[in-house]
């Protein structure tokens, strides 16, 4: 006999909320029998298996947002082995189980603890099972099942922005886009109407509209002005169920902004305007500011500035301010009150930038009148000449006039003028001025060789008004005149062998002339009348502004006459003819045969500043000879600077200070006592070092007391590791000595000092046995034991 067992879920509507059951076609079983199905699959037929299983389970809706006060009951689980007698466990797990869900684990009841949100989570997937009470295992297999969350409208459309910003064109068609807006629902749009949002505008007709279904916002009305209306706010509303009644809705604000065309002419405010100027006014200065104006923005406002026409259409111009958009009227040329006093002109305004669509509107430009009045003003002196060149000979005499300069008052009062020199410019007082007519006149000789050219400047002042002055410089420049006389290009020393021959040239002359020539300098040689007839040599012009000197005859004797004075004529052929006389000296010296000079009774012609190829070697050897023992001297310095400072153990070598202090011997009680050595605590506290000026007072450090059989090695090794280590020690370069004489000695100590600090008696018999020489302190320190013992 085949049993089969059956797990049914059970679920059950009640009001105010439903429960949806959709039962599906899969049937299941938890035993291992298998039932034969014939299941036809095409053309071809095959049997197939599947297992019974005996759950039977839905899925299901749950209705959102419960208000009830008690717990939402959503279905009934039941085992067909459940006989009622509390064996069986239901138990309920996956997503929100024991939370959200809860069964009941006898009746195997479920439901909702809580409210729940299809937007927060739609669907919920459960796990139910039923085992043995007693021995926990599971009477039926697990199985799983879904929970699927009902919508309801609880949710308004949100757009996606609080605000939008747009901007179109002014003068825009009717039906040019402007800006799409977008709400959304959270709710369910597969169920209902709950998420389907339609668009309406709430503010902003007639001027826009908006599309129901898209959002898009587009223009209503024709020729929209940004200059009459710049900035729109627009309210749209969406609204779910399809904008039916009871749905809900939302909102959002759209800004809306017309920007700017080419629309709009400039225009000037008046049709004349009237400026002043004074006639001083100089070259690119402003004389006044005209503006039209234009409704438009930005680039479309921009204007252009032009002088189309008048009388002083060459003595201004016209610029544009780019920040202000405003014509800046600037003077071109100088005005003069007494030529032109009024100008009339005519600027035209034009947009740069011209919108082909707007020109039916009219021109883009205007026009307005200028007047412009120059004013007169009391100007300086006006020269008649901007530069003044003059010319003067050099040998004019004092307070000779060389030119005049002429200036006059331009005002209409021609107020009378005086001239008077910069002396800035003429600090030597050369020239000189007439103050009433401009004469210029010498006031000192000049010398063209001198000084070629004077620049000098002229003042003209009113004399009314002195500060109304100017200046025009005035180029004087000097002229030659033949009034120097020709010399020698180079003072002439040469010399003449003794074995010359007759007509031998030894000299060739040139001479110069700081005079100008205008025609090139000619220049004469002959030789002075005193010496044409008597003299031993002879000078032949070569015509070209140089003479050769020749002998007369052969063989001169230095010892008869050792030198020479030939003087020379040189003549120029200006006017008047300028000569003077100059010497040439010649000595007479030994020659080889080659004419070569070797000696001459005087100093030599030529004296040589070298020096001979000995004497540089010998200077060059004495100089290695200095560098060689310069560096021996170093190396030997170095070389005594490397030797250690304690060669051997017995040559100890310290800075020793002298004081000259003698001490008192054995009676002077205030000497040193090494016992102080062994007994640190009988130093003072307060005593300070002699030896070095003290920084900074630091507190003493306690040492150890050394012991009264240490060995002096020891104490000494001692403190100088305190030494090391102490940072309130003497600087470094001081010096803290401790003398050691050693051990071994075989008459050990003799000094004196120990004595005070040990309290046994010595016995000196032992000075006896070391010789004559150790006599005296036998018999000394022997009477010191006798007297003891006495």
């Amino acid at each position: 006999m085949r049993t089969y067992h059956c797990f049914w879920l059970l679920f059950w509507a009640g009001q105010p909320h439903q429960s949806l059951l959709t039962p599906l076609s899969k049937r299941t079983s938890g035993f291992p029998e298998k039932e034969k199905v014939l299941v036809l699959s095409g053309n071809s037929r095959r049997e197939v298996h599947r297992s019974k299983r005996s759950w039977m389970w839905n899925q299901f809706f749950l209705l959102e947002e419960y208000t009830g006060t008690d717990y939402q009951y959503v279905g009934k689980l039941h085992s067909d082995q459940d006989k009622g007698d509390g064996s069986l466990k239901y138990i309920l797990s996956g997503d929100g189980a024991g939370d959200l869900f809860i069964i009941n684990e006898n009746t195997g009841d479920i439901q909702a603890t809580k409210r729940l949100d299809r937007e927060e989570k739609p669907v919920y997937i459960l796990r139910a099972q039923a085992i043995n009470r007693r021995t926990g295992r599971p009477v039926e297999p697990e199985s799983e099942f879904i929970i699927k969350i009902h919508d309801i409208n609880d949710n308004e459309p949100m757009f996606t922005k609080d605000v939008y910003n747009a901007s179109i064109p002014e003068m825009s068609d009717v039906g040019t886009f402007v800006v799409q807006v977008t709400a959304t629902d959270a709710d369910d749009p597969t169920y209902g109407n709950s998420a389907k949002v339609v668009y309406s505008i709430l503010q902003g007709q007639p001027y826009f509209s908006v599309e129901s279904e898209t959002g898009i916002i587009k223009t209503a009305l024709l020729n929209m002005d940004r200059e009459n209306r710049e900035q729109y706010q627009v309210v749209i509303q969406a609204k779910d169920m399809g904008g039916q009644m009871g749905g809900l809705s939302g909102t959002t604000t759209v800004n809306i902004t017309l920007t700017d065309v080419n629309d709009n002419p400039p225009r000037f405010p008046q049709s004349t305007y009237q400026f002043r100027a004074p006639e001083s006014t100089p070259p690119d200065s402003p004389v006044g500011r005209i503006k039209a104006n234009d409704a438009d923005v930005g680039e479309n406002a921009e204007i252009e500035y032009s002088i189309t026409e008048g009388d002083g259409y060459d003595m201004f111009g016209i610029t544009t301010d780019k920040d202000t958009q405003e014509g800046i009227i600037t003077v071109k040329k100088a005005l003069d009150f007494e030529n032109k006093s009024l100008y009339i002109l005519k600027v035209e305004a034009t947009n740069t930038h011209v919108d082909p669509r707007f020109l039916y509107l009219g021109p883009f430009k205007d026009s307005a009148t200028v007047r412009i009045q120059v004013e007169d003003v009391d100007e300086p002196p006006v020269f008649s000449r901007p530069a003044y060149i003059m010319e003067v000979k050099e040998d004019v005499p004092i307070n000779s006039i060389i030119g005049t300069v002429t200036a006059q008052d331009p005002d209409a009062a021609k107020n009378p003028v005086k001239y008077s020199v910069d002396r800035h410019t003429d600090m030597d007082r050369v020239f000189n001025i007439n103050s009433g007519n401009g004469s210029i006149f010498t006031s000192k000789p000049l010398d063209r060789e001198t000084l070629l050219w004077h620049n000098i400047t002229v003042i003209a002042a009113e004399i009314n008004n002195p500060k109304q002055s100017s200046r025009v410089p005035v180029f004087i420049k000097v002229l030659d005149v033949n009034d120097n006389a020709p010399e020698f290009a180079m003072f002439y020393e040469t010399f003449v062998c003794e074995n010359a021959k007759a007509e031998q040239l030894i000299q060739t002359l040139s001479a110069v002339d700081k005079d100008d020539s205008y025609s090139g300098h000619q220049f004469s040689f002959s030789l002075a009348p005193e010496a044409a007839s008597s003299s031993n040599f002879t000078l032949q012009d070569n015509r070209d502004n140089t003479a050769g000197i020749f002998t007369r005859k052969t063989k001169y004797n230095r010892h008869e006459m050792s030198t020479y004075f030939l003087p020379v004529v040189i003549s120029d052929n200006d006017y008047p003819i300028q000569s003077s006389t100059e010497t040439v000296t010649i000595r007479v010296c030994a020659c080889d045969h080659r004419g070569k000079m070797l000696s001459c009774n005087a100093e030599a012609l030529i004296h040589p500043t070298g020096l001979s190829t000995g004497a540089l070697i010998a200077i060059l050897l004495c100089i290695i000879i200095l560098l060689v023992t310069v560096v021996l001297f170093a190396a030997l310095r170095r070389q005594r600077k490397k030797e250690p400072l304690i060669i051997s153990k017995e040559d100890i070598r310290d800075n020793i200070v002298s004081y000259n202090d003698e001490g008192g011997g054995e009676e002077d009680t205030q000497a040193f006592d090494i016992g102080t050595l062994r007994n640190p605590e009988a130093i003072d506290d307060n005593k300070l070092r002699r030896d070095i000026v003290p920084e900074t007072l630091f507190m003493p450090r306690r040492t150890a007391t050394a012991r009264d059989n240490t060995d002096v090695r020891d104490f000494i090794n001692q403190r100088l590791k305190e030494n090391d280590t102490d940072p309130t020690a003497p600087p470094y370069d001081s010096l803290a000595t401790y003398a050691y004489e050693g051990n071994g000695s075989v008459a050990e100590s003799l000094s004196s000092l120990e004595s005070v600090t040990t309290d046994g008696d010595q016995d000196y018999d032992y000075l006896s046995d070391w010789g004559p020489r150790f006599k005296k302190l036998a018999d000394m320190y022997g009477a010191m034991d006798s007297d003891k013992d006495s």
